[in-house]
């Protein structure tokens, strides 16, 4: 149990390194002048933001249910 709640844990970590990763990458484009770059790095950034949060929630999810609560 408390190994699945690790995992989205973990992932929901990765998912925020990619997301400044790319935050970093929109922003390096951006100072060269790269706007179309620049956006695409930022939506990447974006999506890999959700998908943290979305990680995060589950690790919650399954952390409170663990414990009873709703």
């Amino acid at each position: 149990m408390s190994e699945t709640k690790h995992n989205h844990h973990h992932d929901a970590a990765k998912h925020h390194d990619e997301a400044s990763k790319h935050h970093q990458n929109a922003h390096k484009a951006h100072q060269e002048g790269n706007d179309e770059k620049a956006a695409e790095h930022a939506k990447s950034a974006a999506e890999s933001s959700k998908k943290a949060n979305d990680h995060a929630e589950e690790a919650t999810k399954k952390h409170s249910h663990k414990h009873g609560m709703k």
